[in-house]
């Protein structure tokens, strides 16, 4: 009479309680790998996480390139609009693209209050390039800039310190004895290494009026991927030296930074993943060795139940089952483990962390994996055993 799966089931938990030295060392080996395994994938986890958050507080990625200075007064060349609409027709992969043009330091009057703040000359699509936001008010227009109009774009911090708790959309403030309307609030850009300043932002056109020159000072270019940052930094100044024989130009990406950091985690959760499946691959031999001992350990106990009338594929199903048993049980008590100890280190190190389902799935599955594929050749070679031969083993 052929067995149930339940009563495979129980016959499978009878022999892994008669043995539990055995049972023990062969989930300690699951344990060890899916332990290993289960880590990386934290690591790599927290890594992604970690760069997504930095990324996440600083401006959308891109790329400002710049004329190299060739002596302490002078440049090579000076970046005209024409310069930015060449780079705009021939760069693929372009999301977004500006000018600006660094104004320097002004002193900001409204009424009686003064602050220091820096002044930036920028285009029409300056916001969308580097991928700031609006806290109130507009951004300048197609009118603004057409009409040299002498509006301005401030930041909250500047706001504060001029306005305090009053509106400043449409009120006057004064910069290097120039009047200004305020016409849209710009959040203030963190600095990770001094403390943060002021900003507003001028219509390129009204600053150029004001300069007497055509002149703009950089051109910004943001990619339609994070990916292509630095191909694109590239090829635009491989444009504009062959726009511009002889010259060099400076290219500069605002998360150059970030960009080195997440090369390096990705260097380190690669070589944890090799440890990891090191780790896993020796678990797996060790289950192996310990299924193999224990299929010539019970030789006689196969014999007699295949007198009795057990088939080969219930003599290696209750191996594998056996296997698949212990693997479930080392690997979720490994990802239990693993999920403790990363909840308490980014606790204490104030790191982003969710438990995620898919890497659970993933390290218990690998456990299975592993587990089923080293009980298989033991498996096979128990139900293949002669009956008399194995009841003669005694």
């Amino acid at each position: 009479m052929s067995l149930t799966l339940v009563d495979l089931f129980k016959l499978t938990c009878h022999s892994l309680n008669s043995n539990r030295l055995r049972s023990a060392l062969t989930t300690l080996g699951v344990f060890m790998g899916v332990t290993a395994v289960s880590a990386t994938l934290q690591v790599g986890s927290i890594s992604r996480a970690v760069i997504e958050q930095r990324l996440a507080e600083r401006e959308a990625p891109h790329v400002t390139l710049f004329p190299m200075w060739v002596s302490d007064r002078s440049r090579q060349i000076q970046f005209q609009l024409d310069d930015l609409e060449y780079l705009q027709r021939r760069l693929p992969g372009l999301q977004a693209s500006s000018a600006s043009a660094w104004a320097g330091f002004s002193q900001v009057v409204y009424q009686t209050r003064k602050a220091d703040s820096q002044q930036v000359a920028v285009s029409e699509d300056f916001l969308l390039t580097t991928g700031q936001r609006l806290v109130s008010g507009r951004f300048f227009t197609v009118g603004d800039f057409a009409s040299y109009r002498p509006v301005v774009v401030i930041d909250q911090l500047l706001a504060t310190q001029l306005f305090q708790e009053d509106d400043p959309i449409g009120q006057r403030l004064y910069a290097d004895r120039q009047p200004y309307v305020v016409v849209g609030v710009i959040p203030t850009l963190p600095n990770e290494f001094s403390p943060p300043e002021g900003q507003m932002l001028v219509p390129i056109s009204f600053y150029n009026a004001l300069q007497g020159t055509k002149e703009i000072g950089a051109i910004n270019l943001r990619p339609t991927s994070l990916d292509e940052l630095e191909a694109l930094g590239d090829r635009a100044k491989q444009l504009l030296q062959q726009r511009f024989p002889g010259a060099d130009f400076y290219s500069w990406n605002n998360v150059e930074d970030i960009l080195e950091q997440r090369k390096i985690l990705t260097l380190a959760s690669n070589a944890l993943a090799a440890v990891g499946a090191i780790s896993l691959l020796v678990g797996g031999i060790g289950i192996a060795n310990i299924m193999i001992a224990s299929v010539t350990e019970r030789t006689s106990e196969i014999g007699l139940r295949r007198a009795i009338g057990a088939t080969r594929p219930e003599i290696m199903g209750q191996f594998i089952l056996e296997a698949t048993v212990l693997s479930v049980v080392g690997g979720l008590v490994a990802i239990a483990t693993v999920h403790g100890i990363t909840v308490i280190v980014a606790d204490r190190f104030a790191l982003p962390y969710e438990f995620e389902m898919n890497t659970a799935a993933f390290a218990l599955g690998a456990a299975l994996a592993v587990g089923i594929g080293a009980s298989l050749p033991p498996a096979i070679r128990a139900s293949r055993l002669d009956p008399v031969k194995a009841l003669r083993s005694d």
